[in-house]
């Protein structure tokens, strides 16, 4: 019987089986990383978030997670224009880790 919708998939991420390797060289490159909070504020002035659906907090929430392909693709809509560094609360190098991470992925 069609009731006009499906159920998703379960999207459970089990933090202890993601392998860290790619998360731990990405932190060893730029230890700044490590200060981010998740406040948003980098995401609220990014130029290319008002254009394109990047933002700089889901794409280091997704390296959290082990989430590296979706990661792959939304880093890449970064334009490094730098407004989220000057922003930056915590003073995280936000070029260099966007840099990094594109370098990495």
């Amino acid at each position: 019987m069609d009731f006009g919708f499906t159920i998703n998939a379960p999207r459970a991420i089990y933090l202890d089986k993601i392998d860290p390797t790619l998360r731990d060289r990405i932190i060893a490159r730029e230890r700044t990383t490590l200060l981010c909070i998740g406040c948003g504020s980098c995401t609220a002035t990014c130029t290319a978030g008002q254009f394109t659906p990047f933002s700089l907090r889901k794409v280091q929430h997704l390296i959290r997670r082990g989430e590296y392909a979706a990661a792959k693709e939304a880093v890449q809509n970064c334009m490094m224009c730098g407004k989220c560094r000057m922003t930056c609360p915590r003073g995280v190098n936000t070029r260099a880790v966007v840099h990094t991470l594109l370098q990495e992925l």
